[in-house]
């Protein structure tokens, strides 16, 4: 049954706590789905690299070991839920493309169980314990929204939250929600440096949601993995930026409703879409303009 005109999607995130198991991982992934589903969620996103730990703490050449093919076991399996709950899942995971090429990747499942879209994550760190350049080819797949049951879904992931340029373009491809399957947390123990970047991390990605009129979904890990400790957080705002359902630094599961109506709402009385000036934006495709240019 296409519901994709529906007045009103459910939309849910798992935040998790990751252990050294990936079999592990996949059961808890799937228990919260199903858990999720029971509450009426019909869009439901993990965060990104859900089946391991995050690995990219160290540069390791073993740890290319953990990737899978596309489609493989996993994304088969959750392919499979999908169908039999009749839900659309956010899936995140380590790509083996080809030998020595190697993906951030979120797949789009359809509420059939068929892959509505696959993203690949496009800005990738190099920062102390996010050595992620070691592992991960930038994506390919440009920034675009793909068409599921319930409505148009854009994936970015982690890294990409901060780059206006990367939502801005996802929502001009139709996007009606915005997700964010993302592993972020802090090295240390001070508390103002941490709440300091709790803020930021939340106002960059609120700031999305209303600059674009989109619903946005934002997904994070919990717990101590080596040296980094992971904030939770996880949360869901309207296209006004308003926080409908947000987590704590626990695993936990946050349901939203999400009015479709309030995107068309929100763009009429903001209409930033309209008001851009695409002739004078030449510039944004330059690294940096200098003052003699």
């Amino acid at each position: 049954m296409d519901t994709s005109n529906e007045s009103t999607i459910s939309v849910g995130l798992v935040q998790m706590s990751c252990s050294p198991d990936a079999s592990k991982n996949l059961e808890n992934a799937e228990d919260s789905i199903r858990d999720a589903a029971k509450q009426g969620a019909q869009i439901i996103c993990l965060p990104e690299l859900f089946l391991t730990q995050y690995f990219c703490q160290t540069e390791n050449p073993e740890n290319f070991s953990l990737a899978e093919p596309l489609p493989g076991p996993t994304s088969t399996k959750l392919s499979n839920l999908a169908n039999e709950l009749q839900v659309v899942l956010i899936v995140p995971l380590f790509e083996k493309r080809a030998q020595g090429i190697y993906h951030n990747t979120a797949l789009v499942i359809d509420a059939d169980g068929s892959i509505a879209g696959t993203y690949r994550k496009m800005h990738i760190p190099d920062d102390p314990c996010f050595f992620e350049k070691f592992y991960f080819t930038p994506g390919d797949t440009g920034f675009k929204s793909f068409s599921t049951r319930y409505g148009k879904v854009g994936v970015l992931i982690c890294w990409d939250q901060w780059f206006p340029e990367a939502a801005r373009l996802t929502a001009l491809s139709g996007a009606q929600f915005l997700f964010y399957p993302t592993a972020i947390g802090y090295q240390d123990e001070d508390a103002k440096v941490s709440e300091q970047q709790i803020s930021a991390w939340e106002t960059i990605q609120k700031s999305h949601a209303i600059s674009n009129g989109v619903f946005l979904g934002s997904v994070n890990r919990v717990g101590r993995e080596n040296a980094l400790t992971f904030w939770g957080q996880s949360f869901i705002c309207n296209p006004f930026g308003e926080v409908i359902g947000q987590a704590e630094d626990e695993p936990q599961i946050v349901i939203a409703k999400c009015p479709l109506t309030e995107i068309e709402s929100t763009r009429q009385n903001w209409p930033f879409l309209r008001d851009r000036r695409v002739d004078a934006y030449q510039g944004l495709s330059k690294l940096y303009l200098d003052n003699d240019e």
